[in-house]
């Protein structure tokens, strides 16, 4: 039966104010998965009216209930993985392994968020003032837009609102039209259910053709305070402008061009295995995903040889079926996109090592993994971010050429670096401009606790850990005239 479902208002499930619905298509099959309401910039301000009305009594709630709230729903969100897995194959063709790690990451999340609610929210200052003490303290800001992408929509959905809730904020999120239940109303449902009081967290979804209005009307209510987007650089762009336009900080979490380095001491099969999973998890569809496998020439030609027998065993297709490692792309557009960058890297010289790049299965959302040699600068898939179950293979002659390539990019989001030396590793590390890198390991992963988020064209501001709590509370500054009384000079 196809899933109908509203938006969510003041912790009610309601219609869109228009009376229509919008669907939410499975790339698998290409017919409706569920109807959501296609809400209207009156819903947004519907939604903002909401939040703003529950945020005080949310701020003061004392924070180990708070903290109580968010450990339910890690639990409650775990208790549901096997309905979580099913969700994302038929919202956005998530393979269950991707599904499952969603759900366990997310989940971690929510736990890492219960920790925060009770950490030390300010410190003593010095002061040269008598009898006074000054302080800096951490205070919510107030409501806060988020909007959440579809590619892994349990992690991003709940990142997207655990910290600024954890910190007394409340939360209008708008999940991607892609995975409006899986990133929005599946989360908000177990959210409610541990306790969350109404009005808290507010869930708008919509038509695609109406987020531009809803973003805007979004981001220019002047009762949001701050805003939080994952999403790709190019709307990002139009994110950060709308809230620079507003006054309003944002924390911006975008793209990537993301390398591996594979350097000359690097264990072969172990770098083989790192960067199968690094470029094709979720189909590459991630923004940390490795576009590019750097190589060292010492090592290129068993690295070639063994990285294309793996890739061309990995099991792909139905994301249904726990048997396959890559189901299709988010849809049959999406797919002809990647297709187009492979054609036209091959057409001027590229070699496939790996894959057909021919669009395939019931709604022409599928290719089978490629892997491409040879590309050159003027090819379209040496610049952008491929998005996609695709990968190139760069042979360099040392680290040296091997970190320059790596860094020639706009973006600056995740790397990783693959050898037997840490010490060497983790000089190479320091010279990469990311925001991330990670040292004998591939470019794909996360910890709740950690600050995630990139430099350059990825991006600024950062999720999880302090940096998390920070961007999303206001710095205040108190000062106590305590003993006595203050002088003044007239």
């Amino acid at each position: 039966m196809t899933l109908t479902r509203g938006l969510i208002i003041n912790g009610q499930e309601v219609p869109a104010s228009s009376g229509r619905t919008t669907p939410d298509t499975d790339p698998w099959t290409g017919t409706p998965y569920a109807y959501v309401a296609a809400g209207t910039p009156q819903d947004v301000t519907r939604a903002v009216d909401a939040s703003e009305a529950a945020f005080a009594d949310w701020a003061a709630l004392a924070p180990t209930r708070r903290r109580a709230i968010f450990l339910r729903a890690a639990d409650l969100l775990e208790s549901r993985t096997a309905e979580a897995v099913t969700l994302m194959a038929g919202e956005v063709g998530g393979a269950a392994p991707w599904a499952g790690f969603n759900a366990a990451l997310a989940a971690g999340i929510l736990r890492d968020a219960a920790a925060a609610v009770t950490q030390p929210t300010g410190q003593i200052l010095a002061t040269d003032t008598p009898g006074a003490y000054s302080m800096q303290v951490r205070v919510p800001v107030g409501v806060v837009a988020a909007i959440a992408p579809w590619n892994a929509p349990l992690i991003l959905g709940i990142r997207a609102v655990a910290m600024p809730l954890a910190m007394g904020n409340a939360v209008v999120l708008k999940p991607s039209e892609d995975a409006p239940v899986a990133c929005g109303l599946f989360l908000a449902d177990i959210l409610h259910e541990a306790g969350l009081p109404d009005g808290v967290l507010d869930v708008v979804t919509n038509d695609p053709a109406d987020a531009p209005d809803i973003v805007a009307t979004l981001i220019g209510d002047p009762r949001v305070r701050m805003v939080n987007f994952t999403g790709s650089t190019a709307v990002g762009r139009r994110i950060g402008v709308l809230a620079a336009e507003n006054l309003k900080p944002a924390v911006l979490e975008l793209g990537g061009k993301n390398a591996l380095l594979v350097l000359a001491d690097a264990d072969v099969d172990y770098a083989v295995n790192a960067a199968a999973f690094g470029s094709f998890m979720n189909s590459g569809q991630i923004c940390m995903s490795a576009d590019r496998v750097i190589v060292h020439r010492d090592i290129a030609e068993e690295f070639h040889g063994k990285f294309a027998q793996k890739i061309d065993a990995l099991p792909y297709g139905d994301p249904s079926d726990p048997a396959n490692a890559v189901g299709p792309v988010i849809s049959a557009h999406a797919a002809r996109r990647v297709a187009t960058l492979i054609q036209d890297a091959t057409a001027k010289g590229a070699r496939l090592l790996a894959g057909t790049g021919r669009v395939e299965g019931e709604a022409g959302a599928l290719l089978a993994p490629v892997v491409l040699a040879g590309v050159t600068e003027d090819m379209d898939i040496h610049h952008g971010e491929i998005f996609g179950p695709a990968t190139v293979v760069h042979v360099v002659d040392g680290a040296d050429e091997a970190v320059a390539l790596a860094n020639d990019t706009p973006y600056g989001l995740t790397a990783g670096v693959i050898t037997e030396d840490v010490a060497a590793g983790i000089a190479v590390a320091r010279r990469l401009r990311t925001g991330i890198v990670r040292v004998n390991d591939q470019t794909v992963a996360d910890e709740p606790q950690a600050p995630f988020g990139g430099v350059k064209d990825s991006g600024y501001g950062r999720f999880g850990g302090q940096a998390g709590m920070d961007a999303f509370t206001d710095t205040r500054w108190i000062a106590v005239q305590a003993h006595g009384h203050a002088h003044y000079p007239f």
